[in-house]
């Protein structure tokens, strides 16, 4: 990457690229860095910034649907035990039906705690609401159209993780939220209580979250990102009380198809001498 920015005026990245300063600094031609997701903490936006150069990303419509569908689908996943079932299933184990035999959770009637009311965090609270689940969230700036809409209830964060059957994190990755679930706020949570994250991995600190489902300081968990991702910690795939996808939140027909045209539409607003529609840095704007 480090050769070939050097003769382009546009750098096309994926979340998993590490845009830093030397990448950036390394060609003074650079117009603009477009980042196909949504997420941008892969880009020192600062440096870039400083520069002059217009950073995007993807935020479309179709990608917070395909989100928003894949952390139902986790909670659906995990709290029915689908997982589980299939595998049993499979091995042989099924001799008939059992009165006892995986039983889950029903969410009708169950609390969701949204951590983050974004667009994502929302379209989360919509379907669950439509499910039949009591919503409240925690949020940096209560949003009171969104209470009045959907019957939700503005909460803190600790008064969240204590009050919820199902917890969904749905923040940006910055300073303030990495590890902002840790050993601390685990043990606030009901021990029949789930965890979903389809946001970042490092938003959590899973060495915690480890040892809380083994042991079964909370029911279990659904992730779609990892703390250190690929790479996953040591004892999350031996248990049994979490459900693991590998970062295919966004991996609908749908979703892809319009981050890939933004993505280019973004580059050539830019080579064109016009404003891009999804700019993460705005003010770069203002110096020029």
């Amino acid at each position: 990457m480090l050769k070939e920015v050097k003769q382009c005026e546009a750098l096309l990245c994926l979340l998993t690229d590490k845009i830093d300063q030397e990448i950036i600094g390394a060609n003074p031609q650079l117009k603009i860095i477009s980042n196909y997701a949504i997420g941008f903490n892969n880009i020192d936006i600062a440096y870039a910034t400083m520069k002059g150069i217009p950073v995007t990303n993807t935020p479309g419509r179709a990608i917070v649907d395909a989100v928003a569908e894949h952390t139902i689908a986790l909670m659906f996943a995990i709290t029915k035990r689908i997982c589980e079932a299939d595998q049993f299933t499979r091995q042989g184990k099924y001799r008939g039906w059992e009165p006892q035999l995986l039983l889950g959770m029903e969410l009708v009637g169950k609390t969701i705690g949204i951590v983050g009311l974004g667009r994502i965090g929302s379209g989360v609270a919509k379907r669950a609401k439509a499910m039949g689940m009591k919503v409240i969230y925690s949020e940096v700036k209560r949003n009171q159209q969104f209470e009045k809409e959907f019957k939700a209830e503005y909460y803190t964060l600790p008064r969240l993780l204590k009050s919820a059957e199902v917890v969904s994190l749905h923040v940006p990755l910055l300073p303030t939220t990495k590890h902002l679930i840790g050993k601390k706020e685990l043990a606030l949570m009901k021990k029949t209580a789930y965890l979903i994250n389809t946001s970042r991995g490092p938003v959590i600190d899973e060495k915690a979250l480890v040892q809380a489902l083994k042991k079964k300081q909370i029911a279990g968990a659904g992730f779609d990102v990892y703390e250190f991702e690929p790479k996953l910690t040591a004892g999350l795939t031996k248990l049994l009380n979490v459900v693991l996808t590998p970062h295919i939140a966004s991996a609908t027909i749908e979703a892809r198809s319009e981050m890939s045209g933004d993505a280019a539409e973004n580059i050539l607003a830019v080579l064109q001498g016009k404003r891009p529609k999804m700019l993460l840095n705005k003010e770069v704007y203002g110096k020029r």
